[in-house]
């Protein structure tokens, strides 16, 4: 064989082992098959996505919004301080990762939007981190939860502000529609991709269901959707590390009404809305029989009464969210039509 015909069979041998091993494959996401830029969408996607699955969300203004009452013994207090302590403080910790805020958990002025229409169900909040006045437009975090009950589709935007720089909340762009109102910012520059709101896990905290009481958000409970046994799923590959799961053991009393998820509801949500866990900057009236013990809502019970309905009931859901495995435990996936 000449040298020439031998390289030219070493460069067909190597064109073959190159086209045999294929391009290098990245990772998968979130324990999926595909790899995570195939995963993840862009925001543009997800929200054409959603408004054909759920409903085209509108632009806003969050003064428009109800405001969430921050109480002290059951009164609006003279003034607002830092770090004070309060009836119903909000559940979902106002610092980052976890922590409470620099001025506390007692921040007035969130407010909440309903834009619901019959089955579809679309909710903001414009929450405020750090005390402001009743008309300020600056908030610091703004959530949409996008809910279709007829098949359980919902979907999640967020957007984020900084202390330097708050979000304007007077001019709250759709994150579903391609072109924003005039005087409007452009939803790309405003909301979160998917991938960021996803990482943020709030579905770890809402594994239930999308619309979560509390005592802070049950003071505008009745001008809100709910849907504590309906259909539930997450659009978007981005979320669907989201635990969609519910968690029971036989004849269990705290079931009755709603679901409970195998993650924060049946775990530390449980603890706290049973007095068994602390609630960041909850006053002396909050931690007393009856308030501290706000499930069931609008508890009527004796304390007595209580424990004999609903603490074994309690006790075997803490322990199953801690070992799912327990012969007791019941795991059933939420239902969907989708």
């Amino acid at each position: 064989m000449s040298r020439q015909s031998f390289l030219l069979l070493l460069l067909l041998v190597l064109v073959l082992s190159l086209l045999w091993m294929g391009p290098k494959r990245q990772p998968a996401c979130n324990g999926g098959e595909l790899p995570c830029e195939a995963d993840s969408q862009t925001l543009e996607d997800y929200g054409d996505m959603c408004r054909q699955a759920i409903a085209d969300v509108p632009s806003f203004s969050c003064l428009d919004g109800a405001i969430i009452p921050i109480t002290v013994n059951g009164k609006v207090p003279a003034e607002y301080r830092p770090n004070m302590d309060c009836d119903w403080p909000p559940l979902l910790p106002l610092g980052e990762e976890g922590r409470p805020g620099e001025q506390g958990q007692c921040i007035p002025f969130t407010r909440v939007l309903n834009f619901s229409q019959g089955e579809r169900q679309i909710v903001a909040a414009c929450r405020q981190k750090i005390i402001r006045s009743a008309e300020s437009v600056s908030f610091d975090e703004i959530d949409i939860i996008a809910h279709n009950a007829l098949d359980g589709s919902t979907c999640w935007f967020q957007a984020k502000g900084t202390n330097d720089q708050p979000l304007d909340g007077s001019k709250v762009p759709s994150p579903t529609a391609a072109v924003a109102p005039p005087g409007y910012p452009g939803r790309s520059g405003f909301w979160r991709s998917p991938a960021a709101v996803a990482g943020d896990n709030c579905g770890l905290c809402h594994d239930n269901d999308p619309f979560m009481y509390s005592p802070y958000i049950g003071q505008l409970w009745n001008r809100l959707p709910t849907n504590p046994l309906g259909y539930y799923r997450h659009l978007g590959q981005d979320f669907a590390h989201w635990p969609t799961e519910s968690l029971s053991t036989a004849n269990n009393a705290c079931v009755g009404c709603h679901r409970i998820g195998v993650a924060f509801t049946s775990g530390l949500g449980t603890k706290q809305a049973v007095g068994m866990a602390q609630i960041d900057n909850a006053d002396a009236r909050a931690q007393r029989y009856p308030q501290s013990h706000w499930m069931p809502p609008g508890n009527f019970h004796s304390a007595r009464q209580w424990q004999t309905i609903y603490r074994q009931s309690v006790e075997e859901l803490i322990a199953c969210n801690k070992n799912l495995q327990l012969p007791n435990c019941i795991v059933t996936p939420i239902p969907s039509l989708r």
